[in-house]
């Protein structure tokens, strides 16, 4: 059997499938709306009572939008890169589980999202804005392109009943972000509520070159980061694009307004993975993983709430489903945080899971290659490096101003003993522990400490067993250690 008749046989059991589904009686059928952001970290917006954001105004539509409804502080991505984290987002699987570690690696064309089940279930389905490789890099060598077809990978124009190809946020085009918006909404059929997909490019680098109203020098740095002046400058630009981000998002919210569908539509805004700036994008510090996240639903949630209940990207797609009055089919391991989300007790998750693998960059080093894995519990942090000797490039940063200024001060013997341990230790430990309550920005490693002997031990076994359930291909922890000896 051919690929395109394995596509057109999955379809066909999707479809029923979603005749199946069962909605609730007296559950309507929201509308849903999905707004990822690109590298955007916690806590750079206003409501996360972050000093800089607050101080110049970065996100004042954003902050609204968190007043209207339910913000989480504990949601994590399931890696610090676009590709990866965004199809473990829709399929509400591991990246590892959809073997799809590797920069820009569709997952195979049997893998259900759960816009799959909404569509099949009689939802009118969409994917506009920057989407990040779902089904192979926008630009490729034909005969790459040539196999993904021939797999039956490329397949967003058959998934989805609107589907934009290469539609970033850049320049002129954040302008036209409402309108691009209404286009797709004026396909919904009238009988049909809708779920709507948008992806901004912003913060991703290349990052905004004005930075009006934003003084590098007022701002407040992490610890963790060199104050140097290229350093202060990088960041000014970073938060001016979360600025036009915000921008952006605050034409969306205004467009359903005017058309009126406010009301009935679940509106999620959330970060795909983290931001590129030092010790973020790429890593599994907190900065990498740790996003933000803000739900509105009208009458479903409560205005001004808060969560702290830890929230994977993987739940977001039977968290969907639940609103819609659907199951998420049995190979989805996310779990649905419905129960918290409308304010009752439900039972929390305990970890959640991140990897990291290969990203767009050279192989010799950490921007480019990686293999680590970590575990996130409501306290602490565990980080198994499995390549330790990788020198440390933060990703997207390696010709930026401010890495060649960190570079230039730790040549130069200018950096302080802090910095020059985080960026140029090498070898890195195989095993990492932070306490995230009284170490949040993750500067004291306690692997091997006995104090925390028995949590170390905890967190070790629990991620080599998620290792072993999601066929991990890196030798365990457990291993790892034992060799190093």
């Amino acid at each position: 059997m051919n690929c395109q008749s394995t596509l057109r046989g999955f379809m066909t059991t999707m479809l029923v499938a979603g005749l199946s589904a069962s909605l609730s009686a007296e559950q309507s059928r929201p509308n849903v709306l999905l707004i990822l952001s690109d590298d955007h970290s916690m806590p750079h917006v206003s409501c996360y009572d972050d000093e800089n954001t607050k101080r110049f105004r970065i996100t004042p539509n954003l902050q609204k939008f968190a007043e209207q409804g339910m913000r989480f502080d504990r949601a994590y991505t399931s890696a610090p890169q676009c590709a990866p984290s965004r199809i473990s987002i829709f399929a509400c699987r591991s990246p590892i589980g959809l073997s799809v570690t590797r920069f820009a690696q569709p997952p195979r064309a049997d893998v259900r999202f759960f816009t799959d089940v909404l569509r099949a279930g009689g939802y009118w389905v969409g994917l506009d804005g920057r989407h990040q490789h779902l089904d192979g890099r926008v630009r490729e060598a034909e005969h790459i392109d040539r196999a993904l077809r021939q797999a039956g990978m490329q397949s967003l124009d058959q998934r989805f009943d609107h589907f934009v190809r290469s539609a970033g946020t850049k320049g002129d085009s954040l302008f036209q972000v409402a309108d691009r918006v209404a286009a797709a909404l004026d396909k919904v059929p009238d009988e049909k509520p809708f779920f709507l997909y948008f992806g901004f490019s912003q913060p991703h680098r290349k990052f905004s070159l004005k930075y009006d109203g934003i003084d590098p020098i007022e701002l407040k740095l992490p610890a963790d980061w060199p104050d140097l002046p290229e350093v202060r400058v990088d960041y000014a630009r970073y938060l001016a694009s979360v600025r036009e981000l915000d921008q952006g998002f605050g034409q969306i919210m205004a467009l359903l307004k005017t058309r009126g569908i406010d009301d009935n539509t679940l509106v999620i805004f959330m970060g795909d993975n983290g931001e590129a700036l030092l010790r973020g994008k790429g890593t599994l510090y907190d900065r990498g993983t740790h996003v933000p996240l803000m739900i509105r639903w009208p009458g479903r949630v409560k205005p001004g709430s808060s969560s702290s209940t830890l929230v994977c990207g993987t739940d977001l797609g039977p968290t969907i489903l639940s609103a819609c009055g659907m199951k998420p089919p049995k190979e989805m391991t996310g779990d649905s945080f419905m129960r918290q989300l409308l304010g009752r007790k439900g039972e929390d998750r305990r970890y959640v899971f991140a990897e990291r693998g290969w990203h767009w960059g050279p192989i010799t080093r950490t921007d480019g290659l990686d293999l680590s894995r970590s575990i996130t519990s409501t306290h602490y942090r565990y980080i198994y490096n499995a390549l330790p000797n990788r020198s440390y490039t933060p990703v997207d940063m390696s010709n930026k101003d401010a890495w060649k200024a960190i570079q230039s001060a730790h040549a130069a013997d200018k950096l302080s003993p802090l910095h020059q341990r985080l960026y140029f230790r090498n070898p890195r430990p195989v095993v990492e522990l932070y306490d995230l309550r009284s170490d949040p920005l993750e500067l004291n490693n306690l692997a091997g400490k006995k104090p925390v002997a028995n949590i170390e031990r905890t967190l070790r076994e629990e991620l080599e067993s998620w290792m072993i359930r999601e066929h991990d291909f890196l030798p365990l922890p457990t291993h790892a250690l034992q060799n190093t000896k």
